[in-house]
């Protein structure tokens, strides 16, 4: 993992986007945006995000979507969700998958610091 580590927000709400990315700025974290799942894949941060904050519900390809196709090519890259409609059976869903977190839109500020930190000790093999 880079010194600073690479947060990637993907999210179909710029407003989202730019929120999120202020907080994991703030925290000293290096961060990168996108707009759908689809233009993360195709881009290079793919292989340098240490951990990737994904909406659920998003035109094309969602998060819960985007968490399949990661894990079926092997990759562990912890996620975390947020969405404005927290259904259990989703919840149950990426949890499965390994999700770190799925938070409620709009998100309190400290419960995603919490999932941030534990992204991080994931991908460092540290016990979070």
């Amino acid at each position: 993992m880079s010194s600073t580590p690479m947060i990637t927000i993907i999210d179909d709400d710029e407003s989202v986007r730019v929120a999120t990315e202020s907080l994991v700025r703030s925290l000293g974290f290096a961060a990168r945006t996108f707009a759908s799942a689809e233009d993360f894949l195709a881009s290079e941060a793919r292989t340098t995000t240490d951990c990737v904050i994904t909406d659920v519900q998003m035109p094309g390809m969602g998060g819960v979507g985007l968490q399949s196709h990661l894990r079926a090519q092997g990759d562990a890259t912890p996620l975390i969700f947020i969405t404005a409609f927290p259904e259990e059976r989703i919840r149950r869903q990426v949890s499965a998958g390994g999700a770190i977190g799925f938070l409620a839109k709009p998100f309190d500020g400290t419960a995603m610091i919490d999932c941030i930190d534990r992204a991080l000790g994931a991908r460092d093999g540290v016990d979070a």
